[in-house]
């Protein structure tokens, strides 16, 4: 028990279970961020929902690339850290656009609160990004 306890919470590991434990974690750590920068903006910032969705998702967009490649993944799959910052920047761009399309959709034309248009966003981007 106490190797698994020290494989989970230390880099690197090619486990792939704790793998998926640390991604769970960084992802709901992104998610945090991501929705706490949107209200934040939104409410006490004064900026616009859809501004303030954007700043919010490229945030927690950095904060689970950073961690997942700092502390999830140990190996490279492309050998070239540039190219794989490339792709993940490309579904990363792809799936603000949907972000932004979700919160425009349920806010601005559905009538529905930003944050529960962030919610519903945020289930389809996961299911984007898996």
């Amino acid at each position: 028990m106490r190797r698994w306890i020290d494989q989970l919470f230390h880099v690197p590991t090619d486990n792939v279970l704790v793998q998926l434990i640390r991604y769970g974690f960084v992802g709901g750590v992104a998610f945090v961020v991501d929705y706490g920068t949107l209200f934040i903006a939104t409410e006490y910032l004064g900026l616009h929902h859809l501004l303030s969705a954007a700043l919010a998702f490229i945030l927690g967009l950095l904060v689970n690339y950073l961690l997942s490649t700092s502390w999830v993944f140990s190996i490279h799959k492309t050998g070239n850290r540039w190219l794989e910052f490339v792709v993940f920047a490309v579904i990363g761009l792809i799936g603000l656009a949907l972000n932004e399309l979700i919160i425009y959709l349920g806010t601005d034309v559905c009538g529905f609160h930003y944050m529960l248009s962030k919610v519903v966003s945020t289930a389809v981007v996961f299911f984007w990004n898996f």
